[in-house]
């Protein structure tokens, strides 16, 4: 299985020919010393065995929905709660079930750690919001959307610490089981975050920003665990999604919307006809539809069945837009606050120490001293 990658946003290559089908196009090898294989013959043994193993009828959870791209490629899109231990039960019963040749999760190249660490450090990384992770943070996405992700941050800590479980279980499971099948791809498919988390920032208002704030640092209602399996169901989430497109529309539409759009154009991407090996350049092409799993939020689901068949741009939702007169001021207000506070409170710390020491009776002889060996006029 390749290394995780996240695949660039690009146009389908050239389409070769298609087969009728999985089965027809895969010759019959039969087993004989493996030594004696070429690597056609050993591609299409172990092609063949996969084959075998992937049911043409799966048994599939509720959380799956499947789609059909234009070639005959299939894709499976698993619904998960990303606290959630039915989720990655899901994720594993899908992939063993269709044995995909490529698996697309909702990662980005800066949230790919997650894959390969343990449970148990993730549960400590996730409850821990450090001020290195701050910096970070910061570097990564300016000033104002690195402090919108550590909130966000903390909103994930409340989960973790109140469920007791790490986030993205399903993607782990995932990788994990796609290291099973044979010439399975790995691919990331979600946005960066940076670009998100810019988009995000630059649609809200001065008001909407600190009101968000707001509403996250103090957020710390009780959750349980069947507040996020009842998430896996459509009506409720599609609840909890119109009140807060109520009340912050722009950020529904660049944290959701723009990101179905690119999981969209992603899962399109990788669900392209899949080439078998040839002998020899002398033998025609012969091409099979792809099987694709696709692991996001179940709050992405309904829009990536309503964008699937629909003419994407993403390089409009890739770029950030430059920062508004009004956001150059708040910035310019926000740090001009900082330094007038930071310059008054080192003028109060002075100026308390100032008088605790001259309080001290030491201090009062050593003056009084300087003022009697100073010449006076």
């Amino acid at each position: 299985m390749e290394e995780p990658e996240e695949q660039p946003p690009r146009e389908a290559d050239t389409e070769p020919v298609v087969t009728s089908g999985a089965s027809e196009a895969v010759p019959r090898v039969l087993p004989g010393d493996p030594q004696n294989l070429s690597d056609v013959d050993a591609f299409n043994l172990l092609l063949e065995m996969k084959l075998k193993r992937r049911r043409e009828r799966p048994n599939l959870p509720r959380t799956v929905t499947e789609l059909v791209a234009e070639d005959g490629s299939r894709v499976y899109v698993v619904g998960t709660a990303h606290f959630s231990d039915d989720s990655k039960r899901d994720v594993v019963k899908t992939i063993r079930e269709v044995q995909p040749d490529v698996v697309v999760v909702e990662l980005c190249q800066y949230r790919v750690s997650m894959l390969k660490m343990d449970e148990r450090t993730l549960l400590r990384e996730a409850k821990e919001i450090s001020l290195e992770k701050l910096q970070q943070a910061v570097r990564q996405n300016g000033v104002a959307s690195g402090l919108m992700q550590m909130l966000l941050l903390k909103v994930s800590a409340h989960i973790t610490e109140q469920l007791g479980v790490a986030p993205g279980g399903e993607f782990r499971e995932a990788f994990k089981e796609a290291s099973r099948v044979p010439f399975c791809k790995f691919h990331l498919g979600d946005r960066p975050i940076p670009v998100t988390f810019k988009r995000a920032i630059a649609a809200l208002s001065l008001w909407q920003k600190v009101k968000l704030a707001w509403g996250l640092c103090f957020l710390s209602d009780p959750i349980s665990k069947d507040d996020v399996e009842r998430c896996k169901q459509k009506d409720l989430l599609e609840q909890m999604m119109a009140e807060m497109v109520g009340e912050f529309p722009d950020l529904h539409r660049t944290i959701v919307s723009e990101r179905d759009v690119y999981l969209t154009y992603m899962l399109r991407q990788a669900a392209r006809r899949l080439e078998l090996p040839r002998a020899s350049d002398a033998e025609p092409r012969k091409c099979v539809p792809s099987v694709v799993v696709g692991v996001v939020g179940m709050g992405h689901v309904p829009g990536i069945e309503k964008n699937w068949t629909t003419d994407l741009n993403i390089q409009e939702i890739m770029t950030v837009p430059p920062p508004s007169a009004s956001g150059r001021v708040s910035r310019l207000a926000v740090k001009a606050a900082f330094l007038g506070l930071l310059g008054y409170g080192l003028y109060w710390t002075g100026r308390r120490a100032a008088s605790l020491l001259l309080a001290l009776p030491a201090a009062r002889h050593c003056l009084q001293r300087l003022s009697d060996a100073w010449p006076h006029k």
